[in-house]
């Protein structure tokens, strides 16, 4: 058998999973298997020589050409929901991972629900809710901090739970929280951002972020408060996931985002990503935050 033979073979044994999970999270057989082939293509041209989890890396290929997908749909505004399961192949029947696999089928409802969230929440949600993976793996492959990736699960928890309940409430909260803490912020207030922040708040940065001058890591409410008062003048509103952020661009491009995870009204966690392949993954629009 032939190097290549032995690499689809091992790609096979992933393949039923793999689409499960992307249909799970695009909602359309078509696509789904369109993901997985991409990852197939990859994976073919890199070979698994020098990969350690094949499963795992498998996962976070499809789940980034979802995430992309996903995107570019909201982008188009399509709502294009395929309610026909994942197609059950001869070879596939009655293989014990793929009989569990529909044993958790996804109702038509769920799916309708799904295709309302943002692409990260959707991601999250289904990762996490539906297979089990840990939210540190999750964070990842978003490019985000794990407290934000529980945040975008919850939110679309709270949503497949309550279908009747919109986002906009959410957003109009969050949207308000990060004016008010933005406005703090430039006017050096100290004292209104202690109270807008959580008092275990914490302000998380990337390595780019480092590099450009930021602490790795600042824990406390008024640590966090002191860090931002007076500064944040370049920080523009924007859209982070669907949610208000803010953004620091240079000549129209993102130079640092700064996404925001609000519980109970106010800012559990505050991340500055400025590493630029991250943001080039990042559904980041500037000028855009809700009020």
């Amino acid at each position: 058998m032939s190097d290549e033979d032995l690499l689809a073979e091992r790609f096979e044994e992933h393949r039923t999973r793999l689409t499960a999970m992307a249909y799970r999270m695009l909602g359309s057989t078509g696509p789904a298997d369109d993901a997985v082939q991409e990852a197939w293509i990859r994976l073919s041209r890199s070979g698994a020589e020098n990969i350690e989890n094949l499963g795992g890396w498998l996962t976070t290929v499809v789940t980034r050409v979802c995430l992309d997908m996903l995107r570019a749909r909201t982008a188009r505004r399509e709502e294009l929901v395929d309610i026909a399961q994942p197609a059950v192949t001869q070879d596939d029947s009655g293989h014990p991972e793929h009989e569990a696999v529909l044993a958790d089928a996804v109702s038509d409802a769920l799916l309708v629900v799904l295709s309302t969230l943002a692409p990260a929440e959707r991601l999250a949600f289904v990762l996490h809710d539906l297979f089990a993976m840990p939210f540190e793996e999750i964070a990842r492959i978003l490019g985000r901090t794990s407290t934000a990736t529980r945040q975008l699960a919850s939110r679309a928890r709270r949503r497949v739970q309550s279908p009747e309940r919109t986002l906009e409430a959410d957003r109009t909260v969050q949207g308000r929280v990060v004016d008010a803490f933005l406005t703090a912020s430039r006017t050096g207030d100290l004292e209104e951002l202690v109270w807008l922040l959580h008092p275990d708040a914490v302000l998380r940065t990337d390595g780019a972020a480092v590099r450009i001058g930021a602490v790795p890591q600042t824990t406390g409410a008024r640590a966090v408060a002191e860090t931002f008062a007076g500064r944040a003048q370049a920080a523009r509103p924007a859209t982070l996931d669907g949610f208000p952020a803010a953004v620091w661009t240079v000549r129209g491009r993102p130079k640092v985002v700064f996404g925001f995870t609000v519980v109970d009204g106010r800012i559990a966690e505050i991340e500055l990503l400025a590493d630029p392949e991250v943001l080039a993954t990042l559904d980041v629009v500037a000028g855009s935050a809700a009020s």
